[in-house]
């Protein structure tokens, strides 16, 4: 069963939940509900941005066994930034910034591991896909060591979209792939610059990966073929870091 602090089940309560800005992870919907009310709340799920899911009614009784209608709403620990205004503030603010888009970046442990890092590296915030990505929820808090309370995370309803913002921002995008022939030692770092990781399994995503303005690799002298993503992610970073701090 779930927590009961993390949850909110009804239609009703998880409408209002919506209408009060209550920041919500995900919404699972049962797969054969009907009815006015419901589908004015899926509807409203989607004009808000909200994630949703249509599930089997034994998933539901999983998080709890009263009465929820059909319904269950994920609180989310932390309240996500809109990207729109996050970008214009970090220049306001006179900063050079330094963002980390991750695609396809779904193993909570990674996701969690990543945010530490950024955290600790002073990244201006994390950049995720609206579906597709780990869920932030208190396992993905505490594997971030409370980071995630944080680093300001921004997630958006399509990642390629997003990434074209952030370059016509006037934010170098990177994209890290095995590909490249340019050593991420190589590539220069210090101006505003936003680095794209993609999932271990499938990298960066074929239109997201086009719309990059440069790509880099990590070079591997061992006989394994690739490295976590959240070291990855940890070595650009911080090669980052150490371009704009070096003398």
């Amino acid at each position: 069963m779930g927590n009961q602090k993390e949850i909110i089940f009804g239609i009703r309560a998880v409408t209002e939940a919506i209408q009060s800005g209550q920041e919500l992870e995900r919404i699972f919907f049962r797969k054969d509900l009907r009815g006015e009310l419901s589908s004015d709340l899926l509807n409203l799920s989607r004009n808000e941005g909200i994630p949703f899911q249509i599930v089997p009614v034994e998933k539901l009784n999983q998080f709890t066994r009263k009465n929820h209608q059909g319904v269950v709403a994920l609180i989310s620990p932390i309240l996500y930034h809109d990207l729109e205004k996050h970008i214009p503030m970090l220049f306001e603010s006179g900063k050079t910034p330094l963002l980390l888009v991750l695609d396809g970046i779904t193993d909570v442990r990674n996701f969690g591991a990543i945010a530490r890092t950024a955290e600790c590296a002073g990244v201006d915030g994390l950049i995720i896909p609206l579906k597709g990505s780990a869920r932030i929820h208190e396992d993905a808090v505490k594997t971030s060591a409370g980071a995630l309370l944080t680093i300001p995370v921004c997630r958006h309803h399509n990642l390629f979209e997003a990434v074209k913002y952030i370059k016509n921002s006037g934010i170098r995008v990177v994209g890290a792939t095995a590909k490249a022939d340019l050593t991420f030692y190589e590539a220069d770092l210090r101006d505003p610059v936003a680095i794209v990781m993609g999932s271990e399994e499938k990298g960066i995503s074929g239109t997201v990966l086009k719309i990059c303005d440069e790509l880099v690799s990590i070079p591997l002298f061992g006989n394994i073929s690739s490295l976590n993503v959240s070291v990855a992610a940890s070595l650009l970073m911080y090669e980052a870091i150490r371009q704009r701090t070096r003398t």
